[in-house]
């Protein structure tokens, strides 16, 4: 039940992203990358950090966070050093969801991946919890990480594509990070007392990962293709709605 639950979880729910990201949504993703930064902002800032400072407390969390960004800074360094030397075309990340010939992926959809599979692997731990304690209240749990998750992958397939990642590509990283959902399902459920232990400092990472690419990443990009005030003002309700998602959807 608890791998079936996770799959769910994990995987269903970048399924049911993708059907909206890559047809319906398609046409408007570079827009829709304002809406991605609502809700990695409102993920990492009214949920994850959160959580972990209500374990940790602020001042470790806070450190965390801290030594998180730092991290992401320094791998994103490397990678772009990495970029400079093997890429030596590469160009700025475009947002328009297609490759950029002669270009490499920004490094902003690596980092978007391994920290959303961190948050993944963190949900599977509180489903197996929640399955343990109750199988009604895994039931539950598992559908309301689907929802919640939904509005997330969609902000993760906008990077993915902003980022210069194809289609098909983007859903391939989204599922594979979606599945971390399963590996944490299981662990959680032989060593849940450990995984348990370590799931604050995780929740602080992942706050960190979602907080360096929207801001260090997705917002200078906006503000440098789009100036005008209608473009800005629609920027800005996009932003707004993905954060309404998150909270909304956080509240069941």
């Amino acid at each position: 039940m608890i791998v079936a639950a996770t799959l769910t979880g994990g995987v269903l729910s970048v399924l049911l992203a993708a059907l909206a990201a890559l047809t319906v949504l398609a046409r408007w993703a570079d827009r829709l990358v304002s809406f991605a930064v609502g809700v990695l902002l409102a993920a990492a800032l009214t949920h994850l950090l959160p959580e972990s400072a209500n374990a940790l407390g602020p001042e470790l969390a806070g450190t965390w966070v801290l030594g998180g960004l730092l991290l992401f800074f320094v791998l994103e360094k490397l990678a772009l050093w990495r970029h400079a030397h093997v890429h030596p075309g590469a160009v700025a990340m475009p947002l328009h969801g297609e490759h950029v010939a002669g270009s490499a992926p920004a490094p902003s959809g690596a980092m978007i991946v391994l920290g959303d599979g961190v948050h993944n692997f963190i949900d599977g731990v509180l489903i197996a919890a929640a399955f343990l304690q109750d199988p009604a209240l895994g039931v539950a749990t598992a559908i309301a990480v689907t929802l919640h998750e939904v509005p997330q992958e969609i902000g993760d397939f906008m990077v993915l594509l902003a980022a210069g990642y194809s289609r098909r590509r983007a859903l391939l990283l989204n599922v594979l990070s979606g599945a971390a959902a399963v590996a944490g399902g299981v662990i959680g459920y032989f060593a849940l007392d450990r995984a348990q232990d370590a799931i604050p400092y995780l929740l602080a990472l992942a706050a960190a990962s979602f907080i360096y690419i929207a801001v260090a990443d997705l917002v200078p990009e906006l503000h440098r293709l789009r100036r005008r005030l209608g473009d800005a003002l629609l920027q800005a309700a996009l932003i707004s709605t993905g954060i309404a998602a998150v909270a909304l959807l956080h509240q069941h």
